[in-house]
């Protein structure tokens, strides 16, 4: 089993920065594709920003410019930079990882429990 943990969410004034952690551990597993995604009350799921096992990035139209993916993968651990927040940011953040078992060579979707983010004066 691999469990994705988060951390770093909170509340910040708008225009101010945090930053996301999401640690995947467990067992004898790579870590593939990795990102975020966030959530509002009555709203789907969206994507927010992914990164390659080789740092390709891809982020949402909304956050480009303010946000910024990263990794590091002797840790299994994948980061997300959020700069210049904004209200309309306020949203439940996901992190998601492409796992790889190296026993079966199976790959799996995982999903952490969600950090609440509010933006908010």
């Amino acid at each position: 089993q691999v469990q994705l943990v988060e951390s770093g969410g909170g509340l910040v004034q708008p225009g101010g920065s945090l930053r996301l952690s999401c640690a995947a551990s467990g067992s004898i597993f790579r870590a593939n594709a990795m990102g975020w995604y966030r959530q509002t009350p009555g709203k789907q799921r969206e994507l927010v920003a992914t990164i390659t096992r080789g740092r390709r990035t891809n982020y949402a139209d909304s956050v480009k410019g303010r946000f910024t993916i990263s990794r590091d993968n002797a840790k299994n651990t994948v980061y997300l930079q959020m700069n210049s927040l904004k209200p309309e940011d306020t949203a439940v953040y996901y992190c998601n990882a492409q796992i790889l078992f190296i026993s079966n060579g199976g790959e799996y979707d995982y999903w952490g429990q969600g950090t609440q983010v509010t933006v908010s004066s």
